[in-house]
């Protein structure tokens, strides 16, 4: 077996005519034509008023962030377990993030751990759709208005899913995507801010763009700002993939559905939760192992990359990250965040490419199973 990648995208014909109509045509007058086109279908699946292309998903956090006005000395929630993407636009801003706790099952932001560490200073909360997960998002947003809270919603892995009768991304002020090449919909990098607020849409697209003001005076910028741009070409692929998304959604919950059938009587092992009010797209598939097991994701890994099956560790708890050693907060986050630290350590994500196979997931599980056979034998012979 040639060795199977854990993540990557599913690119047709479809994407090679748009993105080589795109590097012909999409010059001089013509040079937005993708954008506009890609921006709109965007905003339409998700039920959003606007959105904005950009080049990652950590430029739109921090747009956004910016455009909210978080500055020095505001205090920004995020949950303990995602990628450092979500919080380091925070520290960018000069403001402070605070790790809170997940919940058990859907190792999303937990909402009383979330209300429980709002102070004065909060300006704003990222929450994190996990893996293609949601948090109780009536929760939190009525926390967030109780306390004037922003919502500024990490919807980078959860293209598709839905909360009740919303889509991923619907959510709060502002909601975030990427388009990285590991995730369900890319453009090879890039990203998306959408919004209903058009006053904040506004500010968005000004900061963008160097800070300047549309106007007649050409070169004549209001603030020092960004530049966040997509190109045509990435726009042009966006948009072959938004009018893919659906089956591109659908056959990442196929593969789920493989691997769940596959190890549905494995003892120690829990794949990704699906809460009733959810539908979740399952960007990765992701298992835990139970702690009695004796076997970390660091071991599990290695046992698999020796048969070819490349894996990714569970995110490691942002509090324990060197990057952020130094906070304050950072000590008594790793003591109140139980559930992160619980499960962060025996986590990893499965080969989830749209380029999978049954073939693939059976060759896969056969594998897993036959390791942790062997690491339940090991360890009932060697036990006193």
């Amino acid at each position: 077996m040639q060795k199977i990648p854990v993540a990557g995208p599913s690119i047709t014909e479809k994407e090679i005519r748009y993105v080589t109509d795109a590097v012909t045509h999409a010059w001089y007058s013509n040079a937005n034509m993708y954008h506009d086109r890609f921006e709109k279908a965007f905003a339409a699946y998700i039920g959003r008023k606007y959105c904005i292309a950009l080049p990652s998903c950590t430029s739109a956090l921090h747009l956004a962030l910016a455009s909210a006005g978080v500055t020095i000395g505001d205090e920004v929630i995020v949950p303990d377990l995602t990628w450092i993407a979500t919080a380091a636009p925070i520290s960018y801003m000069g403001a402070t993030p605070v790790f809170v706790d997940v919940d058990s099952k859907t190792w999303c932001l937990d909402a009383k751990s979330f209300e429980a560490n709002i102070t004065p200073l909060t300006k704003a909360v990222i929450t994190v759709n996990l893996y293609g997960s949601m948090p109780d998002m009536d929760a939190i947003s009525d926390i967030a208005q109780r306390h004037k809270v922003a919502v500024i919603e990490d919807a980078a892995e959860s293209i598709g899913s839905l909360y009740k009768d919303r889509k991923a991304g619907s959510f709060g002020l502002a909601s975030t995507f990427s388009f990285h090449g590991s995730k369900t919909l890319t453009t090879g990098e890039g990203g998306m801010l959408a919004t209903d607020d058009e006053e904040f849409h506004r500010r968005c697209l000004f900061l963008r763009d160097h800070g300047r003001a549309r106007g007649d005076k050409m070169f004549w910028n209001d603030a020092v700002a960004y530049k966040y741009k997509m190109s045509s070409l990435q726009a042009a692929l966006g948009l072959a993939q938004i009018e893919r998304v659906e089956e591109l959604v659908s056959y990442k919950r196929q593969i789920f559905g493989w691997y769940q059938e596959e190890l549905k009587d494995v003892e120690g092992i829990t794949l990704n939760y699906e809460p009733p009010v959810v539908k979740n797209s399952f960007w990765m598939v992701t298992i835990i192992l139970d702690s009695g097991l004796g076997i970390t994701k660091e071991q599990l890994m290695k046992d698999l990359a020796e048969k070819n099956i490349d894996s990714r560790p569970f995110f490691y708890p942002l509090s324990l990250l060197p990057a952020y050693q130094s906070l304050p907060q950072a000590k008594s986050a790793r003591e109140r965040n139980v559930v992160s630290y619980r499960i962060s350590p025996y986590g990893l994500n499965l080969p989830s490419g749209l380029n999978i196979t049954h073939d693939h997931v059976i060759y896969i599980t056969k594998n897993l199973k036959d390791i942790l056979a062997t690491k339940r034998s090991t360890a009932k012979h060697t036990s006193p």
